[in-house]
């Protein structure tokens, strides 16, 4: 095949033909060739082209529209996450200052409670001191009759045991004891 282009590209005369020279029987052979080839891609090969370009711009948009769809679904997923978030936030927030407020209250509860337990063990221990205190004052004031009745009967040298002699000696007592 090489010799037959050799052989095409020399002259009629055997002579090596220019780059620039014209040769009218090239010309229309290469047109008559481009021509039929033209022809033939156009009536078989482009179609397919063209199928297939068709089909891979509609696959690429297709994949585009999918890649669109879940790209906003996934922010409106991120969106309704971070909500959440921020009503489990809030939420966590209020059950911690609704357990500390009612620590808050139970604790002031039982100081008060404390408080008025403690108050009611000092009111019965202020009563009870006071009751054995009158109480000792009452056996001591009788004890202080007795010795001074005692003490005057041996002085004056007969028994005094009268209700009215009692009187007398508590006069006098009350009267000492106000007295200081």
């Amino acid at each position: 095949m090489y010799s037959v282009l050799l052989a095409s590209s020399e002259g009629a005369a055997g002579a090596p033909m220019s780059p620039f020279e014209v040769n009218t029987g090239l010309i229309f052979w290469t047109w008559l060739v481009f021509i039929a080839l033209y022809f033939l891609l156009k009536k078989y090969a482009w179609p397919a082209i063209l199928t297939v370009t068709v089909q891979r711009e509609e696959t690429i948009r297709r994949q585009l529209e999918e890649a669109e769809q879940a790209h906003a679904k996934a922010a409106a997923l991120l969106a309704e996450q971070q909500k959440l978030l921020g009503e489990s936030r809030t939420q966590a927030q209020s059950i911690l200052a609704e357990a500390k407020s009612a620590s808050d209250r139970e604790r002031a509860a039982a100081v008060l409670k404390t408080r008025e337990e403690q108050d009611q063990l000092l009111a019965r221990a202020r009563r009870e001191i006071a009751a054995e205190g009158e109480k000792a004052r009452q056996e001591l004031r009788r004890e202080a009759v007795d010795l001074s009745l005692a003490a005057a009967s041996k002085l004056i040298g007969e028994r005094l045991s009268s209700d009215a002699d009692k009187k007398i000696v508590l006069d006098y007592l009350s009267t000492l004891e106000s007295s200081h």
